[in-house]
């Protein structure tokens, strides 16, 4: 499964992808970091823990999110579907599925290519 979601997020984002994470509310894997972002391994895998554990939030969040997203008068914003963080430089994506997800970041993209990526991702962790 991890050479999935790396080879589908690489697919729908080329060379602006920057890192692929897969995680759990509990755990994660650092599936993919571009050779130049860190000095070592073990850098990498310090940075991204920190970002994984900003992001298994999502898990607790999820269905507060979907719940606000419906409303009695019709003015509904849809389920929660993914999230995009913009930062300065660069853009972080966490996707939810059951249990599981998935983060990536990448260098500047378009919205198109990350729902791409992110219909990709799905569709793996999903086992479908």
């Amino acid at each position: 499964m991890a050479e999935q979601i790396f080879s589908t997020t690489r697919t729908s984002l080329g060379e602006t992808l920057r890192s692929v994470v897969y995680f759990t509310p509990s755990s994660f894997d650092l599936l993919y970091v571009r050779q130049d972002l860190y000095p070592s391994d073990e850098a990498a895998q310090d940075r991204k823990a920190q970002l994984v554990q900003l992001e298994q939030v999502g898990f607790a969040e999820r269905s507060a999110r979907t719940e606000i997203a419906h409303s009695d008068d019709g003015r509904d914003i849809g389920p929660y579907n993914f999230t995009v963080r913009f930062h300065d430089l660069r853009f972080v994506v966490r996707v939810l599925e059951g249990d599981a997800g998935v983060l990536f970041t990448a260098d500047s993209m378009d919205v198109s290519s990350f729902r791409e990526a992110v219909s990709a991702i799905r569709g793996v962790i999903s086992g479908g």
